[in-house]
């Protein structure tokens, strides 16, 4: 049996029915969390409240990158059925996994010689990642080939735009991004940093807003001015969030109201337990197709 599929990691922060949709597999991080070790397994071991109310009351979840074996189970049963495999990886700035999925996919080339896994270093996540894992999957629907899908990708990830902000940076300052003192007047402030996933895969901050409304409005300004065809913009939109559906959605309906010639509604998805153990509650996350990043 000829043909190929397209596997992701969990931290594309899909729902099992958008993986089942776009006919995704994924490989699972893990975390920790009050002792107990689970799966990122998007949401099928506990539920976004339990998760984000743990992390209010005080817990401090640590989380595990996707092991060589784990890359090489995911992909194996793909390859033993005479399929190839195109794997979109974590952003290589937030995240070491993707040295474990390349050991992981030279293994597979000793044990199936006769197949080939391409494994993509996406530099983003949560909805970037899901977006370019949903434009892969839409290609491989369409016919593109193999290589062709995969050199597709390469030359996209920059065009793939993912800005976020969080009107609760109780988690930023826990995990020292955001020094305490700063932080603190932040959360008096009503700060919400607006940043974004820069060039090399790694999060840096583009200004602070005063608030959510605020927060909500500048990051659509955002997309208004980096997106494709600008106002005509009619491609895919991802929204993820922690614990905060309210904003997402306010996101998602200032998009459709500025950008009328969208093709479908924006899908919004939870932050899973791996980014959401480093973002906490109250962050919204938006990716779609614009301008070539260059910073």
């Amino acid at each position: 049996m000829s043909g190929y599929e397209i596997t992701t990691c969990s931290t594309a922060d899909l729902t099992q029915e958008a993986m089942d949709k776009y006919g995704l597999k994924y490989a699972m991080f893990s975390y920790i969390i009050d002792n107990v070790s689970y799966k990122d397994d998007l949401y099928k071991s506990i539920t976004p409240k339990k998760f984000y109310k743990m992390i209010m009351d005080g817990a401090t979840p640590t989380t595990s990158q996707v092991s060589t074996a784990d890359y090489l189970d995911l992909w194996s049963p793909i390859l033993s059925d005479g399929k190839d495999v195109i794997h979109l990886c974590l952003s290589s700035g937030i995240s070491g996994t993707y040295n474990s999925a390349k050991v992981a996919v030279e293994m597979a080339a000793e044990k199936y010689p006769d197949r080939k896994v391409i494994a993509i270093d996406t530099l983003t996540a949560s909805p970037g990642l899901s977006l370019l894992a949903a434009k892969a999957a839409e290609n491989k629907a369409a016919g593109m080939s193999f290589e062709d899908n995969a050199a597709w990708i390469k030359d996209h990830l920059h065009n793939d735009q993912t800005w976020f902000f969080s009107s609760d940076l109780t988690c930023f300052i826990r995990g020292g991004r955001i020094s305490k003192v700063a932080g603190t007047f932040g959360q008096l402030l009503n700060i919400c940093p607006l940043m974004y996933v820069a060039k090399d895969g790694t999060l840096q901050v583009e200004k602070k807003l005063r608030g959510r409304k605020n927060a909500i409005k500048g990051i659509v300004s955002t997309m208004e001015s980096l997106a494709d065809d600008r106002l005509g913009y009619s491609g895919k939109v991802m929204i993820t969030h922690s614990d905060c559906y309210e904003d997402a959605k306010a996101v998602a309906d200032l998009i459709e109201k500025t950008f009328p010639k969208m093709k479908e509604k924006p899908e919004i998805y939870d932050i899973g337990t791996v980014i959401g153990s480093h973002t906490g509650i109250g962050t919204v996350a938006l990716a779609f197709w614009g301008d070539e990043k260059t910073k």
